[in-house]
């Protein structure tokens, strides 16, 4: 019961905080002598995140959805056309994710703490540009294709354990030119569409899904990462606004030097 909700905690957390939520597991799977996470374990402590996520930014989801309805129906309006190209924008950038990470995802040599803790640090580079982002910048309507190519780029390396999804995604954002709540919220926004097809891609091998974990350790967990992650999204969003992700590479630096050294 305690791993459940030690892992489920550790998810919800690191799933936002720019840390890396594979590479935190494949450490604390190693530190706790746990072996594969269950694939039911897994889907549900994804699902938690993902709750958190439309929860939080339901309100710029909300009328992405409205305005395709309304595209569909012949609407022509501004501001339809405005999130009807955030959408399309959104589309390209999974698209790109999921070609990507469905090439990368199966290397042997994401399971090796060593590797994961050398990728830490490369995380922590990241962070630390984000300190020489301007301020001001472009806002979400004004991102553009060759936004999306890059930045779903990005997203499709984060699942490299180690490598933050959130960390890289947001700092690719703010180094192209975008203010910072907008590099935040294409994002998350593009965190949807990427953890849904995840999430289908899973639930394909229902056979698979079997597992001894008892269901109530299973919930455990998973109310364990929504909380943890519900939290860990509005102190990221609070850190974002402020200039000051970069302060997350003070702790991946020597977490991932320790990793080196030790693992």
């Amino acid at each position: 019961m305690y791993k459940a909700i030690l892992l489920g905690a550790l998810q919800g957390i690191t799933e936002f905080l720019p840390v890396s939520s594979s590479g935190h597991l494949v450490i604390a799977q190693h530190l706790l002598g746990v072996g594969d996470i269950p694939l039911l374990f897994d889907v549900l402590l994804h699902v938690a995140t993902l709750i958190v996520v439309l929860g939080v930014f339901w309100n710029k989801i909300a009328p992405i959805l409205i305005s395709l309805f309304r595209l569909l129906t012949g609407s022509r309006t501004e501001e339809d056309r405005a999130n009807g190209k955030l959408a399309l924008i959104l589309l390209i950038g999974t698209a790109i994710t999921a070609g990507l990470g469905l090439v990368i995802k199966d290397l042997p040599i994401f399971a090796n703490p060593h590797f994961t803790s050398a990728m830490f640090l490369v995380t922590a580079v990241l962070l630390m540009s984000t300190a020489f982002a301007k301020k001001q910048g472009r806002n979400l309507r004004q991102i553009k294709i060759s936004d999306g190519i890059i930045i779903g780029l990005i997203q499709g390396l984060a699942v490299i354990p180690g490598i933050s999804r959130s960390g890289s995604t947001i700092s690719a954002g703010l180094l192209k030119g975008i203010d910072r709540e907008s590099a935040g919220d294409f994002s998350f926004l593009l965190f949807v569409p990427a953890v849904l097809g995840a999430l289908i891609l899973e639930l394909k091998d229902l056979g698979q899904l079997a597992t001894d974990i008892p269901f109530n350790y299973m919930l455990s967990g998973m109310l364990s990462a929504f909380i943890a992650g519900y939290y860990a999204l509005l102190f990221l969003l609070r850190l974002i606004r402020g200039g000051k992700l970069y302060l997350f590479s003070i702790y991946l630096i020597p977490v991932g030097i320790l990793g080196l050294i030790y693992l």
